[in-house]
């Protein structure tokens, strides 16, 4: 069986050296890159199962470089966790907005990164087969249609790109039309992540979403906020 394969972006070659032991020790093969331009000759050349890729390097930034993958539908459905030391959550909100799946802050430990990698994969997993391991399916609600088999969602019949997160956000939602999930449920079920800390990169993938899939983001029509509890999707009338 082929391991799967994480590049980890990092200019601080001891913190490369940590998470590398950790996630070889999990069972992943592990790619290295120290600087922007290396890392994105390998994500092209390599196509990694995922990305653990640091804000702050010495050509390019970790923006930068999620705006690539994001924008190349070669590498789109990459998941990218971000490293940061920057604890202002207006940077945070920045990378998730430009389409990382979830962020750590250093000092981290890398129990937890091997943790959040395995959730991100699980979660690209459930993409990839459909949903679950079960047989693939066709959702519809007034002009969104997901089908999980081809891993495709039209909106009014036109193709719209998401990443894997928004994909299982999305789809948890469409599973329970009308259905009012809490955080921690869509958290949970959505992400296959623990609720702790996880509000804000919610609300983030959930703003992603909408920008999507609704007519008018400012004031969504599918996505419904639902004040003090979480979200739902609106039922067809």
């Amino acid at each position: 069986m082929l391991k799967q394969k994480i590049l980890v972006v990092d200019d601080d070659k001891e913190i490369v050296r940590l998470l590398r032991g950790y996630l070889e020790k999990a069972g992943f093969g592990v790619l290295v890159a120290h600087d922007g331009r290396t890392a994105v000759h390998t994500l092209r050349r390599e196509k990694p199962d995922l990305i653990l890729l640091d804000l702050m390097l010495p050509d390019m930034d970790g923006y930068d470089i999620t705006r690539i993958v994001r924008n190349d539908a070669a590498l789109q459905q990459i998941p990218v966790i971000m490293l940061t030391a920057r604890v202002e959550d207006s940077d945070k909100i920045v990378g998730l907005e430009l389409g990382a799946d979830d962020y750590v802050t250093k000092p981290f430990n890398p129990a937890e990164v091997v943790a959040r990698v395995r959730a991100q994969l699980r979660a690209k997993s459930r993409l990839m087969s459909g949903g679950d391991g079960l047989e693939a399916a066709v959702y519809r609600t007034a002009n969104i249609q997901m089908d999980t088999g081809r891993r495709e969602v039209k909106i009014d019949g036109k193709l719209v790109e998401l990443t894997p997160t928004e994909f299982g956000l999305l789809q948890t939602l469409l599973e329970n039309p009308g259905f009012v999930f809490t955080r921690s449920e869509l958290i949970e079920r959505g992400l296959e992540q623990e609720y702790i800390g996880m509000d804000r990169t919610l609300d983030s993938h959930i703003k992603n979403l909408r920008h999507k899939i609704e007519p008018d983001p400012k004031n969504p029509t599918f996505i419904q906020t639902v004040y003090g509890i979480g979200y739902r999707l609106a039922e067809d009338k």
